[in-house]
C-alpha cells in the first residue's frame, strides 16, 4: 500500500515523492510488500511510463519483466547494452538483439524515445572540419583532389564533375583559404588553415 514505505531505507524519497509527486499502489493502505507482487508491480510502472529504458537486466530479472509489460502495452523499450561476460548486461543485451529494445547510448537517445512522437533529439555535437564552411562546388573539388601528390585542372573536371570553369572558380577560393595550392600549374591540398 502506498502507506508502507518499502524498501524502508527509502522512506524519505517515497515522502518526497509523494509530496511534490504521485505515489500510486494497486493494493488498499496497509498492505505489506511480498516477492509475488514485485512482477504486477512492474506492470503499473511499464504502464505509467513514456518508455522503459532497461539500464542492467539479468536474463529472468524484474526489468526484463518491466520491458515485457511495456511492449505488451505498446509502449517503447530502450536498453543499455554491456560487455557480454557480465550476467547484469545478458538481460539488457538480449533485449536489444532479440526483442527489438533500441539501443541507448545517451540521454539524447533516452529523449527519442520517450518524447513526443516524431520529436528528434539534437545531433551530437561533431567536430567542425574545414570542409563544413566550403560551398558545394568548393567541397567537390576539394574532395576530387588526391590525399598525396597533385591533379591537373583536367583531372579535377573529370573526378568532380563540374565544368572546367566551376572548378577553376572553387580553386581560386579554396585558395584564399589556404586550402589548396597551385604547383607548377597543378593542385595539392595544403596541410594549413585558418580555422
Amino acid at each position: 500500500g502506498v502507506d508502507i514505505p518499502y524498501p524502508a531505507s527509502h522512506s524519505a524519497l517515497l515522502y518526497r515523492i509523494a509530496k511534490h509527486g504521485l505515489v500510486v499502489s494497486e493494493y488498499p493502505p496497509g498492505v505489506r510488500p511480498a516477492r509475488h507482487r514485485f512482477l504486477t508491480r512492474n506492470r503499473l510502472v511499464a504502464a505509467l511510463s513514456g518508455a522503459t529504458v532497461v539500464v542492467e537486466a539479468g536474463i529472468r530479472s524484474g526489468a526484463a519483466n518491466t520491458a515485457a509489460w511495456a511492449r505488451a502495452l505498446g509502449r517503447p523499450v530502450g536498453a543499455v547494452p554491456g560487455p557480454v561476460t557480465s550476467t547484469a548486461s545478458m538481460g539488457t543485451n538480449l533485449e536489444i538483439a532479440r526483442r527489438g529494445a533500441h539501443l541507448v547510448g545517451s540521454a539524447l537517445d533516452v529523449i527519442e524515445l520517450a518524447g513526443s512522437l516524431g520529436e528528434l533529439a539534437p545531433d551530437p555535437q561533431r567536430p567542425e572540419t574545414v570542409i563544413d564552411f566550403l560551398g558545394e562546388d568548393e567541397k567537390r573539388v576539394y574532395e576530387a583532389l588526391p590525399g598525396r601528390g597533385r591533379a591537373s585542372v583536367h583531372q579535377l573536371v573529370v573526378e568532380s564533375g563540374l565544368s572546367a570553369e566551376r572548378v577553376q572558380g572553387a580553386l581560386a577560393l579554396l585558395e584564399l583559404e589556404q586550402l589548396v595550392a597551385d604547383v607548377e600549374g597543378d593542385w595539392k591540398i595544403t596541410r594549413t588553415s585558418r580555422r
